[in-house]
């Protein structure tokens, strides 16, 4: 892993393959096709139109900007694609476990299954332990999302408790979750 920038104001990361940056506005396009992709978007409530996306994208850059860290736009760096986000940031202070640092990470699908999400929360993880000295992370995700909780044990992260996730609807297929936890490498 590669700081951008060098110091600790940093902007993103570099790993072999990609690029974990600030957004900027020429991403809004490829970032809202993604968060309206039905299959990308298959374990949250609903996707999101290009106004929710367009605000989302906003706020991460808003708080990478204020912190110097948080959930970076993902590029390839082999043609400067925008494959999706990936990054660190605070949980809500409603989850059973707040306050907490989790890892987070959204891909375009057919970015899946080629290692990107792995290689980018790897280099996240290893920010979040020898920059921030976070002494833990937690990543979280819907009880059904096979496909997310593989990769948090690829990462090493150890399964935590189940619980009903607070911001989503009684019943809703998706309100039970699990929480993984990776503590600091001693």
């Amino acid at each position: 892993m590669k700081l951008i920038g060098g110091d600790e104001t940093m902007q993103g990361l570099n790993t072999p393959r990609l690029c974990m940056r600030q957004w900027r506005k020429t991403d809004a396009a490829a970032f809202a096709a993604m968060n309206a992709d039905p299959k990308v978007m298959e374990f949250f409530p609903r996707g999101l139109c290009r106004e929710e996306s367009d605000a989302l994208l906003a706020q991460l850059s808003a708080q990478n900007a204020q912190q110097g860290w948080g959930i970076w736009a993902l590029e390839r760096r082999s043609d400067a694609r925008l494959l999706g986000f990936a990054g660190l940031k605070t949980v809500a202070s409603d989850l059973p476990f707040a306050p907490a640092t989790e890892i987070a990470w959204r891909l375009a699908a057919d970015a899946w299954g080629q290692g990107y999400a792995y290689e980018a929360a790897q280099a996240a993880l290893d920010y979040g332990f020898a920059t921030l000295n976070m002494p833990e992370i937690v990543a979280m995700t819907a009880v059904v999302n096979t496909r997310s909780r593989a990769l948090m044990e690829r990462l090493n992260m150890r399964r935590g408790d189940d619980f009903e996730h607070p911001q989503l609807a009684v019943g809703s297929p998706l309100r039970r979750h699990c929480l993984y936890t990776l503590a600091a490498p001693a």
